[in-house]
């Protein structure tokens, strides 16, 4: 079982920044591919970013060159260091994981079998 526990959010202005955390239980960390997604008010749960085992990433395009994801593997936690924040940024950000032996990675939330319990953030004008 892998618990995962997100913090850093909070309200900020619009151009602001944020920086995301979430730390995993587990001996495994290093296998495991993580994904940031978001569910906005009144709005389906969205992928935000994932990073693979060897650290590569993948964004959806609205947060490009805005968004930065990296895990650190020696503290089982992985960032999401999101700069010039815009209102549509607003949402609930969800830490999810899965264990993976590859360098596989899917964008949908079905895939990932963790999910953290979710941290806000707020964007305000």
């Amino acid at each position: 079982q892998v618990q995962l526990v997100e913090s850093g959010g909070g309200l900020v202005q619009a151009g602001g920044s944020l920086r995301l955390s979430c730390a995993a239980s587990g001996r495994s960390f290093s296998s495991y591919a993580l994904g940031w997604f978001r569910q906005p008010p009144g709005k389906e749960r969205e992928f935000v970013a994932a990073i693979r085992m060897g650290g590569s990433t993948r964004y959806t395009d609205s947060v490009k060159d805005r968004f930065t994801l990296f895990r650190d593997n020696a503290k089982n936690t992985v960032y999401l260091q999101m700069n010039s924040l815009k209102l549509e940024d607003t949402a609930v950000y969800y830490c999810a994981a899965r264990i993976t032996s590859t360098e596989v990675l899917a964008l949908g939330a079905s895939w990932y079998a963790y999910w953290g319990q979710g941290t806000q953030v707020t964007v305000s004008s």
